[in-house]
């Protein structure tokens, strides 16, 4: 049983499957929208490819700055995208790309090692997930009109 050591969220998103897994796909687009806002990424490695590496620097607005190792462990594309995230706290991060009438239901969940590790990121960082999800969109409406 996972539940306990799970975050979840999910949200239908006015664009296709395709866009948004572009959007992950693309160095240029992750690096503007991955993470809370406010924060800001640098990449060092990004191999979007199944067993890739992806390593980066998440730069928070306070000045901190978190060094993050993952890697690519499922890519199906316009479909799924399976990270897992190989540094603390250490989590299995699931993307589903389910197409709903002419935009997509994305689900995102984190499964941690333990409950009291979700929990823990629960408390510290609230919505970060929303705030990423929010942060996608944006970057959409820019690069798909654009």
């Amino acid at each position: 049983m996972t539940d306990d050591r799970t975050l979840r969220t999910s949200r239908t998103l006015a664009f296709s499957p395709n866009e948004i897994y572009s959007a992950f796909a693309s160095a240029d687009l992750l690096t503007a929208w991955w993470g809370p806002e406010g924060f800001t990424n640098t990449f060092e490695v990004f191999e979007f490819t199944a067993g890739g590496c992806w390593k980066f620097i998440m730069h928070s607005p306070d000045g901190i700055d978190y060094p993050n190792e993952s890697f690519f462990e499922d890519l199906v594309p316009n479909s799924k995208i399976v990270i897992h995230h190989d540094c603390p706290p250490n989590f299995k991060l699931t993307i589903r790309l389910i197409p709903e009438g002419d935009g997509t239901y994305l689900t995102w969940e984190q499964v941690f090692e333990n409950a009291e590790t979700a929990q823990a990121v629960k408390a510290r960082a609230g919505s970060a997930n929303e705030q990423n999800i929010d942060r996608l969109i944006k970057v959409l409406n820019e690069s798909v009109s654009a």
